[in-house]
């Protein structure tokens, strides 16, 4: 993984699921991690995001993901604020402004975000514009761009099958990924969910295995310039 690294996630608790140990991993080598946030994760919870309760909430969950960036060794986050599940209602255009603002201000090598291949709106589109934003024009400094998988979404697409062809070691950085988890509260609930604790860590191994590893996070490869 390159020094200078940019994970941009729909929602907050998707850049730990995707690739908590991976950032964990580059800043301990000396690296820089930076985290883009999409959605605020809360509105479609509610039926106006005008709710008085949706602040609140929001709130509540930015401070777990600065909480989480923190433990990980990450830059505090920045959060585009956009509406939870109703990327598609947004023009991608718009979307990709944002996402192309950001990545001239931290001037990444790597970009990490979500697989095409999922179920949630959010996420594909979150895949759709990185690859927009990202695009290989003279003098960009973005050398590869990743896609990772997110546990309750990925393994339900409709579209195909998540299908990974790099590997990252993290067994130094799985108990720090799962601490990073933890201030995530209630979006982590109890296994059998497939956001357990239980279930993060059986995936890790999964992913390992197939890489001759104990623990391991897992790519598909958007683009790569060596």
């Amino acid at each position: 993984m390159s020094k200078t690294v940019l994970v941009v996630a729909a929602h907050p608790d998707d850049e730990v699921l995707m690739c908590g140990g991976t950032i964990a991993k580059t800043v301990a080598a000396g690296g820089r991690v930076d985290i883009l946030f999409l959605s605020d994760g809360e509105t479609a919870r509610f039926t106006d995001a005008a709710d008085g309760n949706a602040a609140p909430s929001i709130e509540a969950r930015k401070q777990a993901a600065r909480a989480a960036a923190a433990l990980l060794g990450a830059e505090p986050p920045r959060f585009l604020d956009l509406p939870d599940n109703r990327l598609d209602s947004l023009a991608l255009l718009d979307i990709v402004k944002q996402v192309e603002a950001h990545v001239r201000d931290v001037q990444p090598e790597t970009v990490i975000t979500h697989s095409i291949h999922d179920l949630n709106i959010d996420h594909q589109i979150a895949n759709k514009a990185v690859a927009t934003a990202c695009r290989p024009l003279p003098g960009r400094s973005v050398r590869a761009i990743y896609a990772a998988e997110t546990l309750s979404a990925s393994e339900w697409s409709l579209t195909g099958r998540f299908a990974p062809v790099r590997y990252v070691d993290i067994g130094d950085h799985m108990e720090l990924k799962i601490k990073a988890l933890r201030c995530y509260g209630d979006e982590i609930p109890p296994a059998p969910h497939p956001r357990s604790e239980d279930a993060v860590r059986s995936l890790a191994r999964v992913r390992g295995a197939e890489a001759g590893l104990f623990d391991a996070e897992a790519f598909e490869v958007i683009r790569e310039i060596q």
